[in-house]
């Protein structure tokens, strides 16, 4: 924090520094004995009407009234990643995106609507990158007049955490209504570490997820649009790890190749067999396949609950890159939206 030569604090922004990263401090409100003071850093969103808003890494919007600022001070961003590639924010917009890809989009300026049956936000969302070309709230109305044609509620995927990312946008979705659900992390590391572990289960790989796959896959059911989904990206790969006596597979997993990248999905295990080391050996596999076709780095999603899959990850030597969240439309303003959010209920991550 800022403190002045006389030793007291000092608030050194002001409301033209909106848009810059910023630590403050402010008095408790909680009263919480021995913690007088609470520290904020995150983007500054907006400042008005004496409130400051300002948007943290993981998305989580904080709104500290001016009268309890004790501090403050422009700081510089993040520190740059100690390990792993280098990526920046646009460059994995567009790689996530591509590995799972909607069955119908169209453009909005530079956003991108996208729409695939309500198979998961990621494909059913918008892909707010660049300028709509339109006003913001011309353009909202236009991303909801878009889902509704569809029977869908609108959602916008936005980003946190990261140089270049979206929290202005997440300030003004909020002020309009727009709901965060689900926040979740992109982590990236290296590929070949992943590939040089030892290998102990045996693991198929297929250009397709067949129906063994899709017997461990977490979604029944899988539709037709579905299957369009996973099977899209440049370069997809379907890892299966047999179970006991022909049933269902033990684990199983996902690998879309694009370029340096690698990007691991659908990583998922018997829950009878967790705590083995299945789903490594599925990494291996499909991180050695990867690397024959040119890929020097990997990426996946992970959401922030997810406790045992961050230590995994962790492991690996992946570590978070940033956060995204989807912002849902808000509900009942519209004949259009209340039809979209009864008839897709089920919209997954």
């Amino acid at each position: 924090m800022e403190i002045s030569g006389a030793g007291r604090f000092e608030v050194r922004i002001t409301a033209a520094d909106v848009g810059k990263r910023v630590s403050v401090r402010r008095l408790n409100e909680a009263e919480t004995p021995g913690e007088k003071f609470t520290d904020t850093v995150g983007v500054l969103a907006s400042w008005d009407d004496g409130v400051l808003l300002i948007t943290q890494r993981d998305g989580r919007s904080v709104r500290i009234p001016e009268s309890m600022l004790v501090a403050g001070k422009v700081v510089p961003a993040a520190p740059a990643r100690r390990r792993g590639p280098s990526a920046t924010y646009a460059e994995l917009a567009h790689v996530t995106s591509r590995a799972w890809q909607p069955v119908e989009h169209e453009r909005l300026g530079e956003w991108e609507l996208r729409a695939a049956g309500g198979f998961t936000r990621r494909a059913n969302s918008v892909l707010p990158l660049g300028d709509p070309g339109l006003p913001l709230d011309a353009a909202l109305r236009s991303v909801r007049r878009w889902y509704g044609e569809r029977g869908l509620p609108a959602f916008i995927q936005t980003a946190t955490g990261a140089e270049d990312t979206q929290e202005l946008l997440c300030a003004e979705l909020e002020r309009r209504g727009w709901v965060r659900e689900v926040t979740a992390e992109v982590w990236i590391g290296a590929l070949a570490p992943i590939a040089d572990r030892a290998e102990g289960a045996d693991v198929l790989l297929s250009r397709e997820a067949d129906e063994t796959w899709l017997e461990r896959y977490h979604r029944k059911g899988v539709s037709e649009v579905a299957l369009r989904v996973l099977d899209s990206g440049p370069s997809v790969w379907f890892a299966t790890v047999p179970g006991a006596g022909g049933g269902a597979p033990a684990a199983i997993g996902r690998c879309v190749v694009d370029g340096r990248w690698a990007g691991f999905t659908a990583v998922e295990v018997d829950p009878a067999l967790r705590r083995q080391g299945l789903a490594t050996d599925v990494m291996t596999a499909l991180a050695r396949r990867a690397l024959d076709e040119g890929a020097s780095a990997a990426w996946l999603q992970i959401e922030t609950d997810n406790g045992g899959a961050r230590e995994m990850y962790a492991g690996m030597g992946f570590s978070v890159h940033h956060a995204y969240q989807h912002y849902r439309e808000p509900q009942g303003a519209s004949p259009a939206a209340s039809a979209a959010g009864q008839s897709a209920p089920g919209v997954g991550r």
